[in-house]
């Protein structure tokens, strides 16, 4: 009995560092989606002011494209928004994009100051649409296909070696 009783803590010590282990293993960067291989959500947000356009599940139909989750007061938007201006204009790449639980109006200053790589943006400042395509946070991009189903979904900025690794591959594979 005295020996189980020094074996407890030890036993209980193994499994809490097993299980340390294991969540040391997982990337922190890899959320969970649903809607993987599902279709868009119906939805339809208006554009931001001065805008022609914003965005609906209809317009993310007939070709591969990307659609970004961005906001103004987001540093790390800032931080990917080169990233976007050149894979839309090296690349050719048709970005759409949410601008999320923003006020319109800063959005507006935001993209003339950093550039608009986007076809269209829509205005979602009550996070209806957000909630729908279960938005962690800014920013995220999906990878929507050609028949508007998501295919894949990245959470924060994109960096160069996404683009060169993950994007640009997939969008291939899928126009292919």
């Amino acid at each position: 009995m005295r020996r189980l009783v020094y074996l407890l803590p030890l036993v209980a010590f193994v499994v809490l560092v097993g299980w340390f282990v294991l969540g040391l293993q997982h990337d922190p960067h890899v959320l969970p989606s649903a809607l993987i291989d599902k279709p868009v959500p119906e939805f339809s947000l208006p554009p931001l002011p001065g805008f022609d356009r914003g965005l609906a599940s209809s317009d993310l139909k007939g070709k591969v494209q990307l659609v970004n989750v961005f906001a103004s007061w987001c540093l790390p938007c800032r931080a990917e928004q080169p990233v976007l201006v050149r894979l839309a204009k090296d690349f050719g790449v048709a970005i759409q994009a949410i601008n999320w639980k923003d006020k319109p109006s800063d959005a507006v200053i935001w993209l003339r100051q950093n550039g608009n790589p986007f076809q269209s943006v829509g205005s979602d400042p009550d996070n209806k649409v957000g909630i729908d395509w279960g938005v962690y946070g800014a920013p995220e991009t999906y990878v929507i296909d050609a028949h508007g189903r998501i295919r894949y979904r990245h959470v924060g900025p994109l960096m160069p070696f996404d683009i060169e690794e993950k994007i640009l591959p997939l969008i291939r594979q899928l126009q292919g």
